[in-house]
């Protein structure tokens, strides 16, 4: 785009007083708590046991204030939405055209396991909030084994939350015993010269990466610290650089969502993740994000409450990145 030599400006605005926050918060629970629709993922054995009337919501701000209402210190598999910090993670590590040129920045279109989408596009995972995209981002996870990578992912995303994040082995062994289309799909990838390691081992550190465990509270800190240019904003520690952050929430606004990104974006206006345990991370640059917390889903995969609450505190709370309000001039003595 010839606009390497230009400094990347920000402007973004803040959010209202402490108070207010946390009023909203409790609104946005206390408005959706009841809602029924939804089906928990059984596709995951582990998780179709999981109570469906759990319900959290967290915001973190980027100046180290947290909100929350409901079940926010439930922890929970992260699922996909670590692939957006194991991206930030690569990103860091090999720079953004390395990274784009490897794994791609368009949305498919289709869903997130899709063969056809790999294979319309000559191998090339389009995406990496994808799995095929995800395969190939976590293939090039810094580390000279697979326990090495593993244990880079592990950190990073514990840098992200601000505290030391473990592995739930119920649903890594759960995963691992129904992950066949993965399997398939990084063999495509191998293929196509896109994964250069042992495509079953590079599964093998997706699937521990997916099964992490976090809480609406970790998934706001997280998203919190891609809105604070990659300082985490309660433990003051830089974790990734502002041009990583961007290129992720920018990433996650087109395709975060699925083949719902669009509608998403249209209703809600923030980058966001989601996953099939329940989680939403959903970010406004320069202000903070939200966690969310509720294990039924919609057809896509993406939490039904969290969805709800994620929109209403959108609104509310004046973060979607394309609303704006009419500017009235304030006149001056030299103007009429």
């Amino acid at each position: 785009m010839d606009v390497d030599d230009v400094e990347q400006v920000a402007a973004t605005g803040a959010l209202p007083r402490w108070d207010r926050v946390e009023h909203l918060v409790v609104e946005a629970h206390a408005r959706y708590r009841d809602h029924a629709a939804g089906d928990v993922a059984d596709y995951i054995p582990v998780l179709a046991a999981v109570d469906p009337a759990l319900f959290g919501v967290s915001v973190a701000v980027v100046d180290g204030e947290l909100h929350e209402a409901g079940d926010t210190g439930v922890e929970f598999s992260v699922q996909s939405i670590s692939k957006a910090f194991v991206y930030a993670l690569v990103c860091e590590a090999y720079g953004h055209e390395t990274v784009r040129d490897r794994v791609g920045v368009n949305n498919t279109g289709l869903p997130f396991n899709s063969v056809m989408a790999l294979e319309l596009n000559d191998g090339h995972p389009m995406n990496p909030m994808v799995n095929a995209g995800a395969l190939a981002t976590t293939a090039m996870m810094p580390g000279g084994t697979p326990a090495e990578q593993w244990e880079n992912v592990r950190t990073g995303l514990s840098r992200f939350a601000g505290r030391p994040l473990e592995l739930d082995g119920v649903v890594y062994r759960s995963e691992s015993e129904t992950n066949i289309r993965n399997r398939a799909i990084a063999r495509l990838l191998e293929s196509y010269g896109r994964i250069e390691t042992d495509p079953l081992e590079v599964v093998d550190v997706y699937t521990r990466q997916c099964a992490l465990r976090v809480t609406a509270r970790d998934l706001a800190v997280m998203g919190a610290t891609l809105a604070d240019g990659g300082v985490n904003p309660v433990t003051g520690e830089r974790v990734v650089s502002a041009q990583v952050c961007r290129d992720t929430l920018a990433v996650l606004a087109s395709t975060g969502l699925y083949e719902r990104s669009g509608e998403w974006l249209f209703e809600i206006g923030l980058p966001a993740k989601s996953g099939v345990a329940g989680g939403i991370v959903a970010v406004a640059p320069g202000k903070g994000a939200i966690g969310t917390f509720s294990p039924p889903l919609d057809s896509a995969g993406n939490s039904v409450r969290g969805q709800r609450a994620t929109a209403y505190l959108s609104r509310a709370l004046g973060l979607n990145l394309f609303a704006s309000s009419v500017h009235v001039p304030e006149k001056s003595e030299s103007r009429p």
